[in-house]
């Protein structure tokens, strides 16, 4: 179903592909992260093995206002170091939309994906068919093989801690 992950995704970026995506890191530094409005969000994390502060900048792929919840997607899976390091432990907080929050986290589960993704799609259909070509996503097959794919996902869930679940 799923084909192999295009080389610059199986490791880790480098050169002008790394620069491309650490970019909005220092869009949040300059203290203009509410430029990226909520379409993005910077995760600070501890790393599992140094213990140092971590950020990195993840596209939210679907934003609810009423709870303030944010969904991302780990185009790296479970090789991502981010993901990783926030299964050994929660991050510290994100920033998003030029505010900072401390945050809940919860690990969606494989059911809430398809949702996701397909709500992804029908709002953004450009990024969904980069999203699609790039982690080899079936938008022409059956449901039930989307469903199935989606479920293969790993996707997260932050909101701020003060919202009630």
């Amino acid at each position: 179903m799923r084909g192999p992950l295009p080389r610059w995704l199986r490791s880790r970026p480098k050169g002008a592909l790394l620069f491309a995506f650490r970019l909005p890191i220092y869009l949040y530094r300059l203290k203009l992260g509410w430029s990226l409005g909520h379409h993005f969000l910077l995760l600070v994390h501890k790393g599992r093995k140094s213990g140092l502060l971590h950020q990195t900048v993840l596209e939210v792929v679907r934003y609810d206002p009423a709870t303030e919840e944010r969904v991302v997607l780990s185009a790296r899976g479970e090789k991502a170091d981010w993901y990783r390091n926030i299964e050994e432990t929660p991050p510290l907080e994100f920033r998003t939309g030029g505010q900072r929050y401390v945050l809940q986290q919860r690990f969606m589960a494989p059911e809430e994906d398809y949702a996701v993704v397909a709500e992804y799609a029908r709002r953004y259909p450009l990024a969904f068919r980069i999203f699609a070509r790039v982690l080899g996503y079936p938008p022409g097959e059956a449901k039930a093989v989307r469903r199935e794919f989606a479920s293969s996902l790993h996707l997260v869930a932050f909101r701020p801690r003060d919202i009630e679940s």
